[in-house]
């Protein structure tokens, strides 16, 4: 009897590919969508790709709470949750909220670093670095331009007057 087994367990190896050490270029159980070495490639359909932030809106959250309020029997609070996909802490914050009495409490928060307007002072600083910086470079070019006419000036033997005559 034990002998029957054997053989059967290593006739089903065989017919299925998983017999010896070696794996088949030509499997019959891989599926179309296998990636290297037979595992399936699709993905999870229970989980997203990407999570999605959730927000909700004044009025949803106000309708929410209201409908909470008039659940009175045991298991109405928990069945709107499920239907509508909420935790009980959503509720616990948005009641929070309401107490506060702020409207804008109850409405999505902008998320995300604080964009402040430019300063148009800091807009003139640098604007006049700019204008600074370009004069700074007229200034060193005209220097080099008086430093090669000295220069010319002392090879020619020729003094160089501020009021553009000559001695003669």
């Amino acid at each position: 009897m034990e002998k029957n087994e054997t053989a059967l367990a290593s006739d089903l190896k065989i017919l299925t590919g998983e017999e010896g050490s070696r794996k088949g270029t030509s499997s019959p159980v891989r599926s179309r969508t296998s990636g290297p070495e037979g595992l399936s490639m699709v993905p999870n359909p229970e989980v997203p790709e990407k999570a999605v932030r959730r927000t909700f809106s004044a009025e949803y959250k106000r309708r929410i709470l209201r409908e909470a309020e008039a659940c009175k029997e045991p298991g109405q609070l928990g069945a709107l949750l499920r239907r509508e996909g909420l935790y009980s802490s959503n509720l616990t914050t948005w009641r929070r909220q309401a107490e506060e009495g702020t409207l804008e409490a109850l409405s999505p928060k902008k998320r995300g670093p604080i964009k402040r307007r430019p300063d148009p002072s800091r807009r003139r600083i640098a604007e006049l670095e700019k204008e600074n910086r370009k004069l700074n470079h007229k200034l060193k070019q005209t220097e080099l331009i008086i430093e090669a006419q000295k220069k010319i000036a002392q090879i020619l033997q020729t003094p160089l007057d501020p009021d553009g005559e000559t001695n003669s």
